[in-house]
């Protein structure tokens, strides 16, 4: 992997508790969508060598002039460094790397699954394919606890109205809990869901990004259904 010098250009609240880092793209800094960096904090923002160093998925698509993380904000030495970071405060980033990138035969569907902040990965991509209008069909099954929980939410939808071969279905698991109104589907994704949402699952590539139970458990679904292994690429998010 490469390193790169680049600075903090701007932090945004994207939902309860997770926030967005905006970062200077460096010259020649190139990534597929899906794809990772590390982010390593320098001495000066009060990092040590064993938390100075973190794993983010790339948020923002390449054909955009930054790069965006996006993190749960969990009470971490790491996490309070990041949180702390001021506006042209200079960081290294290391990468790309990662294979969880779209497959390419575009006659072939691409179901996405993510639970949580594992939509970062999937942000990517999505916002890549409405930039190229890409041909292939693209179905994003979302779960959250609550809306207020759901980063992205509203980009995802206005993404729906910009790319015709693009479905959301996002559901809350949570409701009761929330104090946002919310008309949409509610409970897990299941495999009644997945059938009614993907009727022709065997030709498509399915993608589960999320916390380790939420894939084991999306895993053995999609198994049980007769989806090959081949044929699901998975990324677990520990803490994130």
């Amino acid at each position: 992997m490469t390193t790169h010098l680049t600075t903090l250009a701007a932090r945004e609240s994207i939902a309860d508790g997770t926030m967005a880092f905006h970062f200077h793209r460096p010259a020649g800094f190139e990534f597929k969508p899906g794809q990772a960096i590390d982010l390593v904090l320098s001495a000066e923002t009060g990092a040590d060598d064993a938390g100075s160093r973190h794993a983010f998925s790339i948020v923002s698509a390449p054909f955009e002039d930054e790069l965006v993380i996006a993190t749960r904000m969990r009470d971490s030495a790491f996490k309070r460094r990041l949180g702390a970071l001021a506006v042209g405060a200079q960081v290294t980033i290391d990468g790309p790397f990662g294979s969880l990138t779209l497959h390419q035969n575009p006659a072939r569907a691409a179901v996405l699954i993510a639970g949580g902040i594992g939509i970062t990965p999937l942000m990517s991509m999505l916002r890549q394919a409405a930039h190229e209008q890409r041909s292939q069909r693209l179905i994003l099954l979302y779960s959250n606890r609550r809306p207020e929980d759901a980063a992205f939410l509203g980009e995802l939808q206005r993404l729906e109205t910009q790319n015709r071969n693009f479905r959301l279905h996002a559901t809350m698991t949570q409701i009761e809990a929330s104090h946002q109104a919310w008309h949409g589907p509610t409970g897990q994704i299941d495999a009644p869901r997945l059938k009614t949402v993907v009727p022709d699952p065997g030709a498509a590539v399915f993608y589960v990004v999320g916390p380790p139970a939420m894939v084991e458990g999306m895993r053995l679904t999609l198994a049980a259904a007769g989806i090959a292994d081949d044929d699901i690429r998975s990324e677990e998010f520990y803490g994130y």
